[in-house]
């Protein structure tokens, strides 16, 4: 019975921790080898640029304008707006402009 318990903890431990982080780094590697000139990304460090050029294992990125850095790959966190996909602006909503009610109190002044 005891090792029943083992097994079964363990079986839970797999679906719950070591199975999801697996997913991760699974999405992060593909994101990192996606990375392509013009894409703004966010490094782990928090700072934003973006890519100029991709090497094997460096990233170069532009931080302000003719200031480049080189990162390595895995140091990317996210890409904010990637240039392969272009982005759809948002459809305003329209909104009804309605007539201004009529009031139905009368000012008067008496003139002296």
């Amino acid at each position: 019975m005891p090792l029943v318990l083992i097994v079964l903890l363990f079986a839970v431990m797999y679906f719950m921790m070591i199975r999801p982080q697996q997913k991760r780094r699974r999405e992060a590697q593909a994101m990192q080898s996606t990375l392509g000139p013009g894409d703004e990304i966010v490094t782990i460090g928090g700072l934003h640029a973006t890519v100029v050029s991709v090497d094997d294992d460096v990233v170069t990125v532009e931080i302000a304008p003719g200031v480049n850095a080189r990162f390595a790959r895995p140091a990317i966190a996210r890409v904010v707006t990637s240039v392969g996909v272009p982005e759809e602006p948002e459809p305003e909503p329209e909104v009804p402009v309605a007539d201004e009610p009529v009031s139905p109190v009368v000012e008067t002044r008496k003139k002296d």
